[in-house]
């Protein structure tokens, strides 16, 4: 049996003079939002034009699940018309992402 002891923690007196009280009623430096206004515009924007186009390409349940209904399927809607919304949805989210907020004068 061997009794090991265990170390001390060693305290160092400078550490504890450098802790101190932060109050969240005041910011600290510099702290602005990444994006501007017309940012986040443009994001949510993008947001529901995505939705749109994927709201878009749903139904098309038939009645009748023996049948299949090839024009309500492959129609324009479904095939060109939605998946055009959703990438201009996605391209629109690049965009807002890209764009540079406008200076503070």
């Amino acid at each position: 049996m061997s009794t090991a002891t265990k170390p001390k923690p060693v305290q160092n007196k400078s550490s504890e003079k450098a802790t101190r009280v932060v109050s969240h009623e005041q910011p600290l430096g510099n702290q602005d939002f990444l994006f501007d206004r017309s940012n986040y515009t443009f994001m949510i924007a993008g947001v529901v034009l995505i939705i749109l186009g994927f709201m878009l390409m749903g139904g098309g349940k038939s009645p009748d699940p023996h049948k299949f209904n090839f024009d309500e399927i492959y129609s324009f809607r479904r095939i060109t018309l939605a998946p055009i919304v959703a990438l201009l949805g996605f391209g629109l989210e690049v965009y807002a992402i890209m764009k540079k907020p406008a200076q503070k004068a």
